[in-house]
């Protein structure tokens, strides 16, 4: 990089929007996703609850590069979802946003299947003796009580989205405007000695971590303060 290179440029700007896309999108696919496959979490019973439960949190503990690398199989040109669709995912937008759906959905739908855990049996039994539907009840009273887990979920959902980096890198690459994200670009930076960039959006992304874990204890707070 030479001296008079700017240290915020087009490129980065570029990268920040690509990023905050990606996690927006997929938030919101989440949240549509998770929030009933949380309820069915919540409210059912016996080993293959269990099973699905393990499948939803296995990538909690699976390395990002392994997630990240069948994903990579399951959209590239010979697998039989490209076959489906005719035309790869790997390597573009979208294929970004469905490893990142994958990635991201426990730290979603945790939060929310606790707060369903969390109300019990009497609101569903209150909301059944008034005759309202199973469906009804799920709208009126299951979503709004459930509103606090709801939040966290949205939060660490966008946040470990903007976050991630085995994944994205595996199945999207670096492919400025398409699939180059931040953490891609931050390593990027720091190959090529960069530092002053790196140092830029590295520190973004620590103000921004320290911020949702500042919002999920005051989040924590104010529901621990609202059950005295």
């Amino acid at each position: 990089m030479s001296a008079g290179a700017p240290l915020f440029d087009a490129a980065m700007i570029q990268t920040i929007l690509l990023t905050l896309k990606l996690a927006g999108i997929t938030t919101v696919v989440l949240l549509l996703v998770g929030t009933p496959l949380a309820w069915v979490l919540a409210r059912g019973r016996g080993f293959w609850n269990d099973v699905l439960g393990s499948l939803v949190s296995l990538p909690i503990v699976l390395p990002p590069t392994v997630l990240g690398f069948y994903l990579l199989i399951a959209m590239g040109p010979q697998s039989p979802l490209t076959a489906i669709l005719g035309h790869k995912l790997s390597f573009t937008f979208t294929g970004l946003v469905v490893g990142s759906v994958v990635y991201s959905l426990p730290f979603v739908v945790n939060p929310i299947r606790n707060s369903f855990q969390a109300m019990g049996n009497r609101p569903w039994e209150v909301a059944a003796t008034l005759r309202a539907s199973p469906l009804d009840a799920f709208f009126t009273v299951a979503l709004p009580l459930a509103r606090p887990g709801i939040l966290t979920g949205a939060i660490m959902g966008f946040a470990h989205t903007v976050g991630e980096f085995g994944v994205v890198l595996m199945i999207g690459g670096g492919i400025p405007g398409q699939t180059k994200v931040l953490s891609v670009t931050i390593f990027d930076y720091v190959e090529t000695l960069q530092w002053g960039k790196a140092h830029i959006l590295a520190g973004g992304m620590l103000a921004m971590s320290f911020a949702v874990i500042l919002v999920m204890l005051l989040i924590e707070r104010r529901l621990d303060g609202g059950r005295r």
